[in-house]
């Protein structure tokens, strides 16, 4: 799990939150609202802008993003969160206390972890 989360707002453009995610080379950030977390932004949701030939620089967040996401607890092993990731076509799974995100599993955590042990 990667508890550094990366967060955009809601308002950020779909290009402000691309780049953060190029700079940081991760595959979906956080989207939060006064420190809740609302939803989640990935890859794939801004190729699915760019193929309906959205502008980033004037598409907002929280036009793309996966509201109200599938989440993970502390307590989720790692081979729920991969059941979980794989029985929803997820590549990425938010993790939380409460309504705030503290983490992101992602494909290549669970691989990680496969191969560790």
């Amino acid at each position: 799990m990667t508890e550094d989360v990366l967060t955009v707002a809601p308002e950020d453009t779909l290009g402000e939150a691309a780049a953060k995610m190029t700079e940081r080379g991760i595959g979906a950030v956080i989207v939060s609202d006064f420190g809740r977390m609302i939803g989640i932004l990935s890859e794939r949701d801004i190729m699915r802008a760019v193929a309906d030939r959205i502008h980033s620089s004037e598409a907002r967040v929280r036009e793309w993003m996966t509201a109200d996401p599938i989440t993970a607890t502390a307590d989720t092993s790692p081979d729920e969160a991969g059941r979980i990731m794989l029985e929803h076509g997820f590549r990425h799974l938010p993790v939380v206390e409460g309504e705030r995100a503290v983490g992101i599993v992602s494909i290549r955590d669970l691989v990680e972890a496969q191969l560790k042990s």
